[in-house]
């Protein structure tokens, strides 16, 4: 077993954006009962760890320190959000995104941010956010926007495409997890579909699977991408695939995925059928 195996993992960097996506991480585990895994990963410059400029040995160790008391206190943070849930840690010597990324190979769920403490103020999502959205084997979580309400729908991009109806099991899933509905969202420009004939389709075998989720069917002539920032504004969750209909093949994240990462007003999840 590997420290990421079936947990929730999620990058911390002690900034404000990072302990958020922490207290969701630790609710989701518990919600889940499943393990939290906590990531503080570093890459510091030369000296001890490598070729470049030298860095003095106290002062690599202070960072040492400063990094083990991080993740001390995002146990803490964990625990008080989630009394029960178990919390692991590391703090790799690596860059952040490779790391999670890495780990995404055996996790449920990678937890980041929508910006770190290398970010800055504003709607736009940080390189670390971005890299793991458009690269993780497993779903990840972009915890960005305004505070969650607990009343909220989860709402669920549906354009029937493969990753789609990957997201459209995961969303039923969330929407059950936290008893509320779920809207499912098709926006359509072309003439030709019978648009709420293939969402009537999309949706048949999940709302047998999950009968306590009740279902708001959206269908709307508009750009997919404008009409799930929309529905950011009232959803506490958005679900969509990591690429739609339009995307070409080897394309890692779509234009929706892209600007749901970098402007959704709620936490976005994306998912991707597991790759080895």
């Amino acid at each position: 077993m590997t420290s990421a195996d079936d947990a929730i993992v999620v990058g911390v960097d002690g900034s404000e954006q990072a302990t958020r996506a922490l207290r969701w991480a630790a609710g989701e585990a518990a919600l889940r009962n499943l393990r939290l895994h906590v990531v503080f990963a570093f890459a510091p410059p030369g000296g001890v760890c490598g070729a470049g400029l030298s860095v003095p040995r106290q002062v690599y160790a202070d960072f040492v320190h400063a990094g083990h008391e991080l993740l001390r206190d995002a146990a803490e943070t964990a625990h008080a959000v989630a009394g029960d849930v178990v919390v692991t840690s590391e703090m790799p010597n690596e860059l952040p995104s490779p790391m999670l990324i890495e780990l995404s190979r055996t996790a449920r769920t990678v937890v980041v941010g929508a910006s770190g403490s290398g970010g800055f103020a504003g709607m736009l999502a940080g390189s670390t956010a971005v890299a793991v959205a458009g690269h993780a084997h497993c779903p990840v979580l972009v915890v960005r926007g305004r505070e969650m309400d607990a009343a909220s729908p989860v709402v669920a991009g549906v354009d029937g495409s493969p990753d789609s109806e990957s997201a459209l099991g995961v969303a039923f899933e969330e929407a059950s997890w936290r008893n509320v509905p779920l809207v499912a969202v098709h926006a359509w420009r072309d003439t030709g579909d019978e648009p709420w004939r293939m969402l009537a389709e999309c949706l048949a075998g999940w709302a047998e699977k999950y009968p306590d989720v009740p279902v708001d069917r959206v269908v709307a002539r508009d750009r997919p991408r404008q009409q799930l920032l929309h529905w950011t504004e009232q959803a506490q969750l958005i679900v969509i695939g990591s690429r739609g209909r339009g995307g070409f093949p080897g394309l890692m994240l779509g234009s929706v995925g892209h600007a749901l990462v970098h402007h959704a007003q709620c936490p976005l999840l994306i998912v991707r059928p597991r790759i080895a």
